[in-house]
């Protein structure tokens, strides 16, 4: 499949795909849609910033303009990613398409909610957790509910959410359609699907670990007490939007403090936030009115801001699958980005699994750091590469993934 043109669709989708210029298909589109589009089920993978939204989205709006009586359930691990898959879908809807959909998140009003789905809301996005809130109300009726997605499941499952998933499921007749969408594909994935995906066809675009080839990888080695002053480096010689990933909420507030006494445009989003809250920070990071925003792992998916140039990450993340989520941030949709990593002594064993991640064959190597970190040069991370460097007296041996 080529071309938008050629998918067998309702006229009406087509129209809407016309007026929002969509003609050529990513590669995960390109594979997905045609495959959803004649109901198998689909065990799919692809790296973030592919286009996995509207490969299951096209064909989950076609199917009920066919079927006037059917629903769909899409359900993700984040408030962000929701709100972002449910502002997709409605521009497919368009004017001419006429299916009600309802937003189901944490954080926003439940009689909001409440309003949506009694007015015969059809297509359901949420997460788990407020899905299940609804279930327990009665407020959710999922009988009639025959196209079922999960985005980004990996991600929901190291969130905690399998026994709501599970519990949602039970709720969902069996004469449906599932697509499961994740970036990357563990065990727990491959078990969920032999257990509720009826012969699932596997697609796949690239590798499910290595980051998108545009995004240009480097790290810095620095001690601790520099971190702060490098970063400020960074922002200095860096021009265009900065997402920079810290460990917890404390430390994303904190920093977003200090850098606004100092003077730079600055925000944080965690998961503290109000809905409301962490819209206009988002908004305010994707209109450009705000230059830096300093986000915990709540960010590491989901957001889909086009504008993002740079990736720091001033601490490591604390699951390795989640250093390919963070940098997947930048070059969004083929653009070029770029990804920045900051390493002190105690990120080495974290580090090391990160790179055995990205590469399998990667055995560690004993590194130094070096004391005047604010001289040290920005290493570039190359594929399968091993490379020596003479720093001053002593010599590092440097793996660069």
């Amino acid at each position: 499949m080529k071309n938008f043109k050629l998918l067998k669709i309702e006229d009406s989708l087509k129209y809407s795909l016309e007026i929002m210029k969509f003609s050529i298909p990513t590669p995960i589109q390109a594979m997905a849609i045609p495959v959803a589009l004649e109901g198998n089920d689909i065990l799919g993978t692809a790296q973030t910033g592919t286009g996995k939204t509207l490969a299951f989205s096209i064909p989950l709006v076609n199917r009920l303009i066919l079927d006037k009586n059917a629903f769909a359930l899409v359900m993700c691990p984040t408030r962000e990613l929701a709100t972002q898959v449910m502002a997709a879908i409605k521009s497919i809807i368009g004017e001419k398409i006429n299916i009600k959909t309802a937003l189901l998140i944490g954080g926003e009003a439940m009689q909001k909610q409440l309003r949506q789905l009694s007015n015969r809301s059809r297509i359901i996005v949420g997460t788990p957790g407020r899905i299940n809130d609804h279930l327990k109300r009665r407020s959710l009726n999922l009988s009639a509910t025959k196209y079922l997605v999960l985005d980004e499941t990996d991600r929901m499952l190291d969130m905690g959410f399998t026994p709501q998933i599970e519990m949602v499921l039970k709720f969902i007749p069996k004469d449906h359609q599932t697509l499961l969408f994740s970036a990357t594909l563990p065990q727990n994935i491959l078990r969920i699907s032999e257990r509720y995906l009826n012969r699932p066809k596997r697609i796949s675009v690239g590798s499910t670990s290595v980051p998108i080839a545009k995004i240009k990888q480097e790290t810095l080695q620095v001690y601790k007490e520099n971190k702060y002053d490098e970063l400020i480096d960074q922002f200095l010689s860096r021009k265009g939007s900065i997402l920079v990933f810290v460990k917890t909420k404390r430390s994303a507030d904190k920093m977003v403090k200090r850098l606004k006494e100092e003077g730079h445009s600055a925000d944080a989003i965690h998961g503290d936030l109000r809905q409301s809250k962490r819209d206009r920070v988002i908004n305010s990071f994707r209109k450009g009115i705000k230059r830096i925003l300093i986000a915990t792992d709540v960010a590491a998916r989901g957001l889909d801001i086009p504008l993002i140039q740079h990736v720091i990450n001033y601490d490591l993340p604390q699951v390795p699958e989640d250093y390919i989520h963070r940098i997947g941030r930048t070059a969004r949709a083929g653009s070029v980005g770029s990804a920045l990593t900051f390493l002190t002594s105690d990120d080495r064993l974290m580090w090391n699994s990160i790179s055995k991640l990205i590469d399998p064959n990667f055995k560690a190597t004993p590194r130094d750091i070096k004391k005047n970190s604010r001289k040290e040069k920005i290493k570039k991370i190359r594929p399968h590469i091993i490379k020596k460097e003479n720093l001053g007296r002593k010599k590092n041996l440097l793996l660069t993934l």
